[in-house]
């Protein structure tokens, strides 16, 4: 079980952040122009979770699992597909000297302002942005921030998975040939 959950998890984090960074490095100085193209990224690479289910499913257990085991699992991936998802986040913004939130602040601003936005409504805003800045500066509200990105997606890929691979009929084991 361990190691098809640190498989599968390895997976599906790994290409859950090379498609999101490779989306801020398509958009350029535009790092948050489609967050549905993101969240789509993670839920296809999530689909690992159910993959990983199937398997254990079908080679350890006989073709059959009950929905809480079939959570553990779907958990575990979705846990370490998180970590590896925050790990490479961390290394991204370390070789990109952290400048993601400054230009992630300044084109949101940029935008709102090219929306008409003036005035107190904006002096509001570039206080709020600012305020985020800081905060993204800190390691130890990052990372959980970071985790709290995928995981929730992990969450309902594995309760979705469990429902439906508790009944042994939906995507059955194939069945081995007999070895005369």
């Amino acid at each position: 079980m361990l190691r098809i959950i640190l498989t599968h998890g390895l997976i599906s984090g790994l290409v859950t952040i090379a498609g999101i960074i490779g989306t801020i490095v398509w958009n350029g100085d535009a790092p948050h122009s489609n967050v549905w193209l993101g969240y789509l990224i993670m839920l296809v690479a999530l689909s690992a979770i159910l993959v990983g289910i199937k398997q254990y499913r079908d080679q350890a257990l006989g073709g059959v699992i009950g929905f809480w085991r079939a959570v553990q699992v779907g958990l575990g991936i979705a846990v370490i597909a998180g970590l590896a998802y925050v790990l490479v986040w961390e290394a991204y913004l370390a070789l990109t000297n952290y400048t993601f939130m400054e230009r992630y602040v300044a084109t949101t601003l940029e935008a709102k302002r090219a929306a008409g936005v003036t005035g107190a409504a904006y002096d509001k805003l570039v206080t709020e942005m600012q305020g985020m800045v800081e905060m993204y500066r800190n390691p130890l509200l990052r990372m959980p921030m970071t985790f709290a990105e995928i995981f929730p997606v992990g969450l309902l890929v594995t309760l979705v998975s469990a429902a439906l691979l508790r009944n042994p009929r939906f995507l059955p084991a194939r069945s081995r040939p007999l070895q005369s």
